[in-house]
């Protein structure tokens, strides 16, 4: 059996599955695949592979860091797959087919090249600084220039070119994160042809398209413009009523196979081109933001439609998954259902899957002798002294100043701590060549100088500030020195510091201070949340964490420990990819929620008038409500 068709069962609080209706059955047969066993295609924006060459034109291969590495390298203990993406640099090309065969063969990865300025303009210009701070409630951050929105398209359409001449009728293929947010879209306008999408693709398509070099276009089979239907005026979206499940076409109809929709037709072109019955999944690994600041972006249309072609799409919580519908009502004029939304006739799921890691690696990581070695010195060196640990990207979203600023309230409001605790800082280099990191930089070295120059002793300092990447090994022996992790993201997908540090806490049951922006604040109960902007609270909360008595820890330290446990990178993987297994591209059977009529009116560019109350299952079982940290 194909590890994609594992049949693995979840607790309903890990995703979608318990609110879902039965699949209503295709209405009349389509063409069987092939009976080959079916892939399982991962799609990321860069591979899990770095690749360089040295002075004698030797390519040398090595597996890179990262959390989307490390979440799917936890998946791929328990499945395999195909791994597609950027490989970090253009490569000659009178080396790329040594550097494909090195690559598929040793690491079951398939790359995208892309020259050296759309790769930039892609990754640092729309998706870094358009995208990211958008997500992550900073749109004053946000510098929307065209040329990096063109970049953003051709990437997308150069991955999508790979990803369809490798698929085969069956595949699963799982696409990574905001940098590929209308690849789903293009995909299928690839495997099945422009021609048989649904009118309101096809006119996003020759938007997607408009500017694109004429070559890339041609290259993927795709033509300038707007594509005319294969049935024109039969499947518009507008033309389509439908009332308690029942779907009537009012365009008349002229050609073939009058009164299908855009998804019917879309699975005949595919199957008669050997790549039938694919499904496609789509995986968010940042918030979802509210619909009234998603729609400041200029093009917002686009990257929602680009993902409505998905047979599933995921998020880390229920918040990120109703905004997202929210986005789709607003935004696009589309009505909803509590776990999904019909378009052209293809029903995309949409689930949460709150990611994890694989806690087994700090669990027997701390049984390394090189490890038990460097805590036992890091122990000597504060013998005297409680430890609270912070490790971040340097990244504004991260609150490493409002973390600076609570602790030094906490010194100022208990000065009897001076000299018995101190902060240990790691801050990971990110991005240090944009000009809104550099200023974050500037800021938070200033806060260390003068925290420290406000409080040290000759034999103490309050801060310890480390602004370098350390070794996994010192790195699990500063999580299990600590007393304390302080986590005050101003906004976070998950957050998985947090899950790395419990794990390492078996012994000395550290507090986790946890920020409520983060994702993971809606699963780690046990956890003292707080507001990063109320520094007073924070600072209660870090006094707190400090007092509780080792009952209390070792209660709190059980709870989350389970959970980290349970709900692992690997049972992530698997629950998604059991949700994709299970859906067909068809709504719920039933009636809708108070019923749905759409009839004689368009779908305008800048609809925000669709409006539709939403019930959103939650399942029956959520974790307990995290314990809130006291005010002082």
């Amino acid at each position: 059996m194909s590890p994609i068709d594992s049949t693995s069962a979840y607790p309903a609080n890990h995703d979608s599955s318990p609110s879902l209706s039965p699949i209503m059955p295709p209405s009349e047969p389509l063409p069987k695949p092939d009976d080959k066993e079916p892939r399982l295609i991962v799609v990321s924006n860069r591979l899990p592979v770095t690749i360089s060459k040295d002075d004698n034109g030797e390519y040398t291969f090595k597996m890179s860091s990262g959390g989307l590495v490390s979440a799917l390298s936890g998946c791929k203990k328990t499945m395999s797959f195909t791994w597609i993406g950027w490989p970090g640099k253009d490569i000659p090309l009178q080396d790329r087919e040594y550097v494909n065969q090195r690559l598929l063969e040793e690491y079951q990865c398939l790359p995208v090249y892309l020259p050296d300025d759309v790769a930039d303009r892609h990754y640092n210009g729309f998706s870094n600084s358009i995208l990211w701070p958008l997500f992550h409630y900073h749109p004053g951050e946000m510098n929307f220039d065209a040329s990096h929105w063109l970049a953003y398209r051709e990437a997308n359409i150069r991955f999508a070119d790979v990803v369809a001449d490798f698929v085969r009728t069956g595949d699963v293929v799982w696409v990574q994160d905001y940098h590929l947010m209308l690849l789903p879209m293009l995909l299928r306008s690839i495997i099945s042809g422009e021609s048989a999408q649904g009118e309101m693709t096809r006119r996003e398509m020759g938007r997607v398209k408009d500017g694109v070099d004429d070559a890339v276009v041609q290259n993927v089979g795709m033509q300038k413009g707007v594509v005319h239907g294969l049935d024109e005026g039969v499947e518009m979206l507008e033309d389509v009523e439908e009332d308690g499940g029942e779907v009537t076409t009012t365009g008349g109809g002229r050609g073939v196979l009058p009164g299908i929709s855009a998804f019917q037709k879309q699975e005949i072109r595919a199957r008669q081109r050997g790549k039938g019955n694919i499904r496609i999944g789509f995986f968010l690994h940042t918030p979802f933001p509210s619909s009234e600041i998603y729609r400041i972006l200029p093009v917002r249309r686009e990257i929602l439609l680009g993902v409505l072609q998905c047979d599933l799409i995921g998020f880390h919580t229920y918040d990120y998954a109703r905004h997202f519908l929210s986005s789709c009502t607003r935004i696009l004029g589309l009505e909803t259902q509590p776990n999904g939304i019909e378009f052209e006739g293809r029903y995309a799921q949409v689930g949460t899957f709150p990611i994890g890691i694989d806690p087994w690696q700090f669990v027997e990581g701390l049984k390394n002798s090189t490890v038990q070695k460097r805590l036992s010195q890091l122990e000597r060196r504060f013998d005297e002294c409680r430890v609270i640990i912070g490790v971040d990207r340097l990244d504004y979203i991260k609150g490493i100043p409002q973390k600076l600023h609570a602790l030094e309230v906490f010194l100022t409001q208990h000065p009897e701590w001076i000299g018995k605790v101190v902060l240990i800082q790691l801050a990971i280099p990110s991005r240090q060549d944009v000009e809104e990191y550099m200023n974050l930089r500037s800021c938070v070295n200033e806060l260390v100088g003068r925290i420290n120059g406000q409080f040290s002793t000759p034999t103490w300092s309050p801060i310890i500030f480390m602004h370098r990447s350390v070794p996994v090994e010192e790195l699990t022996a500063m999580y299990a020195l600590a007393d304390v992790c302080l986590v005050t993201s101003t906004r976070d997908g998950m957050n998985l510091v947090a899950y790395e540090y419990i794990s390492t806490q078996a012994e000395k049951h550290g507090s986790m201070i946890l920020s409520e922006f983060a994702g993971a604040s809606q699963s780690l109960a046990g956890s003292l949340i707080i507001n990063p902007w109320d520094v007073d609270s924070t600072a209660s909360a870090i006094h707190t964490a400090l007092t509780l008595s080792p009952e209390t820890r070792a209660q709190n330290w059980t709870k989350l420990f389970a959970y980290v446990s349970n709900f692992t990178a690997q049972s992530w993987g698997l629950s998604f990819l059991n949700e994709l297994n299970r859906s067909t591209g068809r709504p719920p059977a039933g009636p809708l929620l108070g019923g749905r009529r759409k009839s004689g009116s368009s779908l305008s560019r800048t609809s925000s008038k669709a409006s539709m109350k939403r019930r959103f299952t939650v399942g029956n079982s959520m974790p307990p409500t995290p314990i809130e940290a006291p005010r002082s």
